[in-house]
């Protein structure tokens, strides 16, 4: 079983926001892919279970908040005996890559970001593949200098930015598609292939975590 788990906070308030790009690109998945599959609750998410090519897939989208994405996603893992080096996909929403940029990597960091950190936390290892999907502003990511950044992150896209965003959801899509069918170096081919600016990988304040709101704590 492949787990392709997009990361964002549950609720009508939360959707189409930054912050759940993750979300967006599950959507994605599933409308192609898991078209009148029954969605379950499971492992603390919305879970539809499909095939991709000839590959078993469990698309998810955590309910636990942002915070505490690694509790869904660490039951999932252990209840597949899935090896997250090879078996597990997360997409996540990158303040630091503009929007209509896209990034897969093998491993790395949570680089402020709490759902990853709490990822890292509850799997034990930070080698695990993220697809990042950029939401900062164009066009070398970031937030605007006058406002909060848990604000920006909770915000929508403005109508300029729409378009970028589809082509980016559209590509993540294609790489998640192609992880669960061909391995993650192609996946890597397909997302990183392009002219993209490059944005930055890291916060400038080197990995204080962004807070996310709401939380369960």
């Amino acid at each position: 079983m492949k787990l392709i788990v997009g990361l964002g906070n549950p609720g009508s308030e939360y959707a189409k926001t930054r912050h759940n790009a993750g979300f967006m690109v599950v959507d994605r998945l599933c409308a192609a892919f898991g078209a009148g599959a029954p969605v379950r609750a499971r492992f603390q998410a919305a879970t539809v279970e499909t095939s991709i090519g000839s590959e078993r897939c469990l698309l998810m989208k955590p309910t636990t908040f942002m915070n505490l994405s690694g509790r869904s996603l660490a039951e999932a893992v252990r209840f597949y005996k899935a090896d997250p080096a090879t078996d597990l996909l997360v997409v996540v929403d990158d303040l630091y890559l503009p929007t209509g940029a896209i990034r897969l990597k093998p491993g790395g960091g949570a680089a402020g970001h709490n759902g990853l950190a709490s990822i890292q936390q509850l799997l034990g290892s930070d080698a695990y593949p993220r697809l990042r999907v950029g939401v900062g502003r164009q066009p070398d990511g970031g937030k605007p200098p006058q406002m909060d950044q848990a604000d920006f992150v909770l915000s929508r896209f403005t109508a300029e930015e729409d378009a970028l965003l589809d082509g980016a959801l559209a590509r993540a899509a294609k790489a998640g598609e192609t992880f669960v069918t061909r391995g993650l170096s192609h996946a890597m081919n397909v997302a990183n292939a392009g002219p993209q600016r490059p944005g930055r990988s890291e916060p400038p304040d080197g990995g204080k975590a962004l807070p996310d709101r709401p939380s369960l704590n």
